[in-house]
């Protein structure tokens, strides 16, 4: 029997567990994976205004961690940490890959009008960045315009997902002029089918583009 090859899922929020395991499920089961959580990562972000320097000492400790784990891949799944991911991805010898990269990259391909449905308002200014700097490497002329749905993430939190995808959906129609719409998170993603009941725009989400993209990368 062949080595199933291990990707460590890297959290800082637990809503994010469940997308990124069915996205597994579906279309790479023969991979293990590891769900390394540390939720006070995200609590400390919506603390700090911008990335910590302790905040990059954390994630490079983290890869760290992953790779005595046997990790071939690590898989990031929470949008706020650009920067440090990229850190941690400079001390670590396998592919480490940022949740929303793969979507970011499809995104760019479909238009030059990209819409972001997020819920977590301190990860914006990272992945706007981020977008930009795939922009500048496709050669591409998108621009982004993003909407903060306020109290979503707080009632996925109290176990709500009905709320959650109800507000998200409710504020989709402000983007039906963009050329895709991207909801921002990997516990976005749960909102897919009410957004896509509320507009015709092409709608992506991160776990799916996640998995395929890493992958990809360890040959799987």
């Amino acid at each position: 029997m062949s080595k199933k090859p291990r990707v460590v899922l890297l959290h800082g929020t637990p809503v994010a567990i469940d997308p990124i395991q069915r996205a597994f499920a579906t279309r790479w089961p023969e991979a293990e994976t590891v769900d390394l959580l540390d939720s006070s990562l995200s609590v400390d972000r919506a603390k700090d205004h911008e990335l910590t320097p302790r905040m990059f000492e954390r994630f490079v400790e983290l890869g760290d961690y992953a790779q005595r784990l046997g990790a071939e891949a690590i898989l990031v799944t929470c949008s706020a940490f650009g920067p440090a991911i990229e850190r941690m991805a400079k001390e670590l010898p396998m592919p480490v890959l940022k949740p929303n990269e793969a979507m970011f990259r499809e995104a760019i391909g479909r238009g030059r009008r990209i819409g972001m449905l997020a819920t977590f308002a301190p990860s914006v200014l990272t992945m706007t960045e981020e977008f930009e700097q795939f922009v500048g490497e496709a050669g591409a002329t998108a621009t982004l315009e993003t909407i903060v749905v306020e109290g979503a993430m707080d009632a996925l939190r109290k176990g709500d997902a009905d709320r959650h995808n109800a507000l998200i959906a409710a504020r989709a129609p402000e983007l039906a002029h963009c050329d895709a719409i991207m909801l921002a998170h990997f516990s976005t993603s749960r909102a897919l089918a009410a957004v896509g009941a509320a507009v015709e725009t092409p709608v992506l989400t991160a776990p799916d583009a996640a998995v395929d993209r890493i992958r990809a990368a360890i040959g799987g």
